[in-house]
């Protein structure tokens, strides 16, 4: 039975071999993220353009207006795709999930590397995410998420993050500015 257990164990962590795997903290909240590169599976996909992840955030009071807040899970889709050596574009949809609150989020990312001569690259991300009242379900009215980041890759395929998130997850019955904060975290490519 252990031996089963092991076996399946370690397929699942090379099925989930995170392609990217991010840690944002602050004083109070905590968001785990990963996302999967497609083009690392499938031959006819090419690598970094299309990515599957999930999200978890574990928010606190203090960065909402609302009295008692519950985690926040997501999955997410994004096919994005290189403008220019510098300059990368995505379109993504996600299902994002509070207890009560369901909604589908059109958006869209973008990624500039930053023309410094340093020996560390330095990179500033932004991601708009709305779902109007159509794509909002249970007892959600609409959802908006913006979110602003500066990375430094302080080793190969290692980021130091300081980012900002705004997140409103509005009900039927009212608005909740479900989640208003600053975070630094790290994230891995592999």
């Amino acid at each position: 039975m252990f031996k089963k257990a092991a076996l399946t164990a370690l397929s699942a962590v090379s099925v989930f071999a995170m392609h990217s795997a991010e840690v944002n903290i602050n004083n109070s909240d905590i968001e785990l993220s990963a996302s999967l590169d497609m083009g690392q599976f499938n031959e006819s996909v090419e690598p970094a353009t299309i990515f599957f992840g999930a999200k978890y955030l574990n928010p606190d009071e203090r960065h909402s207006d609302a009295d008692s807040i519950d985690d926040y899970q997501e999955i997410n889709f994004l096919m994005q795709k290189n403008v220019n050596a510098d300059f990368r574009l995505g379109l993504g949809v996600k299902l994002n999930h509070t207890k009560n609150f369901v909604s589908i989020p059109l958006g869209v990312e973008a990624v500039y590397k930053l023309p410094l001569t340093s020996s560390v690259p330095f990179y500033i991300g932004a991601a708009l995410y709305a779902a109007p009242e159509v794509l909002s379900l249970d007892k959600a009215d609409n959802f908006l998420e913006y979110r602003l980041n500066v990375e430094a890759e302080a080793i190969q395929n290692g980021f130091i993050t300081l980012g900002y998130r705004h997140m409103d997850t509005n009900y039927k019955s009212g608005d909740v500015e479900y989640n208003n904060s600053l975070y630094f975290g790290l994230k891995f490519l592999f």
